[in-house]
């Protein structure tokens, strides 16, 4: 059975998997699928595992996890890395604790081992659907939602606390204010959206960055197949016998960023664990590098056509 490696999150103390499983699904998965998926990563090895109140799968993620438990294919809770998010419904600095408690709830735990602010915006009421109405999108207070974060890891609710989405201006204005530095900031980032700037803030500011949609979200309505379906990624791949989606993986991960990735399939579970015992060349660093670059989808497919400066002045 393969395993990720870790990689050390610096001050907070914690390892985490360089390789979680993703649980947000489009369209949603039903329970019963959702937590029949996450039993078959756990067999196949993965121990970090992503999830949000948004996402609707809090809930299959605890069952999963109970049974699990129950064929002994863990020998205790401790043995997963459990990240859940804080919806932007609940970012007013009393709604916070709540909102982890609800999450843990859920996912049946005492505890999580990161928790992030899903994004750095506020919404004035819940929403069932996206993009969002421009008349509940709001600023986000962060100094007040940051203090909340923070009660989460005095109170023992989360060993970590982190950002997702955030951009260098947002993350300044945390570290501005924040007794706890964020651990993480998770980002959209692939061979083809490469996130420079953000990664150079990052890590000058001791924060890591963990890449969602590696693959462009293929299969969603804010992603594409630009990631498949691209010509130098596929020439690496048939020249290494890999995949194309195995090429793009290795790239994030050479890049010291750690990788959330879905997928309910048993043999690409398998293979997003099979891209740590190789290396791209410098040749194949470079051509990656060379490729043009577009903004991720995630941002705008929720915002839709606003002028929301706050999160588009910067590279997200």
């Amino acid at each position: 059975m393969a395993k990720a490696p870790q990689v050390s999150l610096g001050a907070c103390g914690l390892t985490m998997p360089v390789l979680g499983m993703g649980t947000s699904s489009y369209p949603p998965a039903d329970a019963e699928t959702a937590k029949l998926a996450i039993i078959e990563a756990i067999k196949a090895g993965y121990r970090h595992f992503d999830t949000a109140f948004a996402y609707g799968s809090e809930q299959p993620l605890g069952q999963a996890i109970v049974e699990a438990l129950r064929l002994g294919l863990i020998k205790s809770r401790d043995d997963l890395f459990i990240t859940s998010k804080l919806w932007s419904s609940y970012t007013d600095r009393d709604q916070v604790v709540p909102a982890i408690k609800m999450s843990l709830r859920n996912l049946q735990l005492d505890y999580l081992d990161m928790y992030l602010i899903h994004l750095p915006l506020k919404l004035s009421q819940e929403i069932r659907k996206t993009p969002v109405p421009k008349e509940i999108l709001m600023p986000l207070d962060i100094k007040s939602v940051w203090e909340g974060m923070e009660e989460c890891q005095r109170l023992g609710l989360t060993k970590a606390i982190g950002v997702s989405n955030f951009s260098p201006r947002m993350l300044e204005e945390t570290l501005a204010i924040a007794e706890i530095p964020p651990a993480v900031n998770q980002v959209e980032m692939n061979p083809l959206w490469q996130q420079k700037k953000l990664r150079e803030h990052c890590n000058a500011k001791g924060i890591h960055i963990t890449a969602y949609s590696p693959l462009g979200a293929n299969g969603t309505k804010w992603g594409d197949n630009r990631i498949v379906e691209c010509d130098v990624l596929e020439d690496i791949a048939k020249a290494r016998g890999k995949t194309t989606a195995q090429v793009s993986m290795r790239w994030v991960y050479e890049q010291g960023v750690s990788i959330v990735a879905k997928s309910f399939n048993k043999e690409r579970m398998k293979q997003n664990l099979e891209i740590f015992d190789w290396s791209l060349t410098e040749e194949e660093l470079e051509r990656i590098s060379q490729l043009p670059q577009r903004k991720g989808f995630l941002i705008s497919s929720i915002l839709g056509a606003h002028d929301f400066t706050l999160q588009l002045d910067d590279e997200i």
